[in-house]
């Protein structure tokens, strides 16, 4: 029993909580947002048979006895002389079926432990908001024939219709009224009847409304596989023959089928009746990576942000039924139910978006490698452009390395073409954001019926708002960053806390009415478009545009099918989607994340750029792109516009590697922030001091830089200060970093966490 617990529970106990017996069955309880550890509860008799680990359950807790909710974590029986004082009694179990395996119990408290986080709330992310709050279900009273009575069926003397009810309940389990009315064609009458008579029961308990299902598509059959495909297609089923885990990195050039290699490599798991998980890291492919493995197979589960807490139950609960063969979803999908895990992909494994950046922070592409070792089966990595640690490992031979460097059918790699910006021939004829060189392509492009893709990552209309006579930036009070102009709505809004002002008009320091708007967002770019190609429809995606449900959907539906000849947009359109008449791409400014405070912009830089070239020369037309930088000689840029990942690696892991960078070092990344910048700098001091106290005991190796202010100094009203530590010896780091902060106080209203791997340097 911890400390805290003895506090909580000092006094002395009620009649009704001493045991004389020799031995009691205990269970051990975490609470979400409430005291942190574990807490020992007795478990009633009534309950013995209820209780199991990875339920919910209701228990006294404090010298009040509030009533709290928690998760049973562990059962055991234990010596009552080993309990030291009497414990109270759980008083209710929450949850009529388990919501956490053993297996999933084990990968919560592994996710605690390596991303130095608290048990509850990880177990409080593992488990959907919509299925601990059984959304979409209703009280229901359901009708039923206990054992006695249908051990006596053919000796009642029963009215017909009765007769008719009882059976048909007897044969079909337990029913509502309108079912059993149904099955017997009878009203209501006879079933009342027969509950008077107690001939039959009724139980109250939650059922899940029907749901229809989603139109089959039509089946298609396996495509034939080049030998690419092939020889990476039989290392996967090697492992999984195997029996045991391994894990294989994928790297295929965009366009080389590597979507395919997965569905055969499920069908094979599905045959011998296990299921598979896809992790994909963005909410727009998973509508057309849904539809694809939906045309192979019949049972097909969807998790993603986008659904309602209804509707994330539902799946959740045909997931653990094991009625499903594949699931298909974002980050969370690492967590799903499946009662019998053959095989975990993660499709664009580089993606930023597999990291979680809210409590608990954890990278899905880890959670897979921890959850498959622990279950022996195999994981898959694919990517076009693997990120540097998965790379560094294969190389290691930590992972296998599968190489699929052609394309389906043997289509070429499209031509990449770099537009200096800084050229003044590009500022002499151009007067927006698309050159006159990506204008000429575009014209050719379209009227020779193919589409175009147009990449800008920056959203808004304009990104800088100044007044040019006194030189005042309009920035966000709540944050220290510029406001971001949206054209539609005709306000100033800040992208990270959402403030807004009407866009100004005039100075409100000096009264100058000629406000400068600059620097490029989709916004902008959409309005270019449909000025210079009035003749052709255009479609934008970004965070502003795909708000409403199913909006990805239909906007890739009307692209796909003609409807909609220029997709343009941020990131979100760079991957994993199949256009085969999409013959042009062109990157406004590659350039946008490539000077950021971030050890990883260049390796950001080229996987964007690789990605969304890959997205045209997929079909019979081929395909070219264009790229317009102000840095044509960065490495990334040569590495992206010649397809060769290797030789970025090559440049880029040296670097790492000498600046003590991850791959070659773990990173722990601390962030204090508060409401006085005076105060918050000198609680992250403090914060520093302890730190290098503990790595000075732990690990000489280690070193921390800062605390200095953060990127972005200011977010929502909050000074921000950042501490990073590194080290060879991840574990070592971690352990100096829990022992630093084990007993700390921070001072009032300042707050910091802890980010373990942390993708988000700003």
């Amino acid at each position: 029993m911890t400390e805290q617990q003895r506090q909580l529970f000092d006094r002395e106990p009620a009649p009704w909580e001493v045991d004389d017996r020799g031995e009691r069955l205990v269970a051990t309880v975490v609470f979400v947002g409430g005291p942190p550890g574990d807490f020992d509860y007795s478990v009633p008799e009534p309950l013995a048979g209820e209780v199991e680990p990875g339920r919910r359950v209701r228990v006294p807790l404090g010298r009040g006895n509030r009533m709290v909710t928690g998760y049973c974590v562990r059962l055991e029986t234990k010596p009552t002389a080993s309990l030291g004082r009497p414990l109270k009694p759980l008083a209710d179990v929450v949850d009529r079926r388990r919501l956490l395996s053993p297996s999933m119990l084990r990968l919560t408290e592994w996710i605690a432990e390596h991303y130095l986080c608290d048990l509850g709330q990880v177990l409080e992310a593992v488990v959907p908001a919509g299925v601990r709050a059984q959304a979409g279900t209703r009280l229901t009273t359901m009708f039923f024939v206990d054992s006695e009575t249908a051990a006596k069926l053919d000796q009642l003397e029963l009215p017909k219709k009765q007769a008719h009810v009882i059976r048909a309940l007897a044969a079909g389990g337990p029913m509502t009224a309108v079912e059993l009315g149904r099955a017997a064609g009878c009203t209501r009458a006879p079933i009342d009847s027969l509950r008077r008579k107690g001939l039959i029961r009724a139980k109250t308990e939650r059922a899940t409304a029907e749901r229809p299902s989603p139109p089959e598509p039509a089946r298609q059959p396996h495509l034939t596989l080049n030998p690419d495909q092939q020889a990476a297609l039989r290392t996967i089923l090697d492992a999984m023959n195997s029996r045991e885990h391994r894990t294989m990195l994928i790297h295929g050039v965009t366009g080389s089928g590597k979507t395919e290699v997965y569905i055969q490599a499920i069908q094979e798991v599905v045959h011998f009746g296990r299921q598979a998980i896809v992790l994909v890291p963005e909410i727009s492919l998973t509508p057309q990576t849904v539809e694809r493995f939906r045309a192979r197979f019949p049972q097909v589960a969807v998790l993603h942000s986008h659904l309602s807490d209804a509707e994330r139950h539902w799946q959740w609960q045909q997931i653990a039924d094991g009625g499903v063969q594949a699931v298909v979803g974002a980050r969370s999908a690492v967590f799903a139910p499946v009662p019998n895990l053959g095989l975990m992909i993660l499709d664009e494994e580089h993606e930023t978006t597999f990291k979680q950046e809210t409590a608990p922070r954890y990278h899905a592409r880890d959670v897979a490698l921890q959850r498959c070792s622990a279950e022996g089966v195999p994981l898959v990595l694919g990517s076009a452009t693997p990120s540097l640690e998965s790379w560094h490992r294969a190389q290691l031979g930590r992972y296998e390395l599968v190489e699929m460097p052609r394309r389906v059918f043997d289509r070429p790699l499209p031509a990449v073409g770099t537009l200096d910006l800084k050229d003044d021939a590009h500022t002499r004829f151009s007067r927006g954001s698309i050159s006159r060189n990506l204008h000429q392509a575009m014209h050719q492009a379209l009227g020779e019926g193919g589409q175009v893709i147009l990449l800008l990552n920056r959203r808004g209309f304009s990104t800088h708002i100044q007044c040019p006579a006194c030189g005042l930036v309009f920035d966000c009070p709540e944050c220290a960053i510029a406001l971001t102009h949206h054209r539609a709505e005709e306000i100033a809004l800040c992208h990270y806390c959402d403030y807004q002002v009407p866009a100004p008009n005039e100075c409100p320091e000096c009264g100058f009415r000629g406000i400068r708007y600059s620097g490029q967002g989709t916004q902008r770019l959409e309005a270019e478009v449909r000025a210079r190609f009035p003749d052709y429809r255009a479609i934008r995606m970004d965070t502003d545009a795909m708000r409403g449900r199913q909006a990805h959907e239909r906007a890739l539906a009307a692209f796909r099918s003609g409807e909609v000849q220029i997709l343009l947009g941020t990131q979100m359109i760079a991957k994993g989607l199949d256009f085969p008449n999409v013959t042009l791409v062109g990157v406004i400014n590659a350039d946008t994340a490539l000077h950021l405070p971030d050890f990883r912009a260049a390796e950001r830089t080229f996987q964007l750029v690789t990605q969304v070239a890959g997205r045209t020369g997929r079909g019979e037309k081929g395909g070219r792109v264009l790229v317009q930088t102000c840095n044509p000689d960065h490495p990334a840029i040569i590495a992206a516009a010649r397809h060769d990942y290797a030789a970025f690696a090559a440049g880029e892991l040296p670097a790492r590697k000498m600046l003590g960078y991850p791959p070659f070092a773990g990173m722990v990344r601390l962030v204090v922030r508060g409401p006085a910048e005076e105060v918050t700098g000198e609680f992250a001091g403090q914060l520093g001091r302890r730190l290098i106290e503990c790595l000075k005991e732990s690990d000489s190796a280690a070193r921390v830089l800062g605390p200095a202010p953060a990127p972005f100094s200011k977010l929502r009203g909050k000074y921000r200060f950042q501490i990073m530590a590194l080290g060879p010896n991840g574990e070592k780091l971690r352990e100096a970093v829990r022992k630093a902060t084990a007993d700390l106080k921070p001072t009032e209203n300042v707050q910091w966490i802890v980010d373990v791997d942390p993708v988000d340097m700003l």
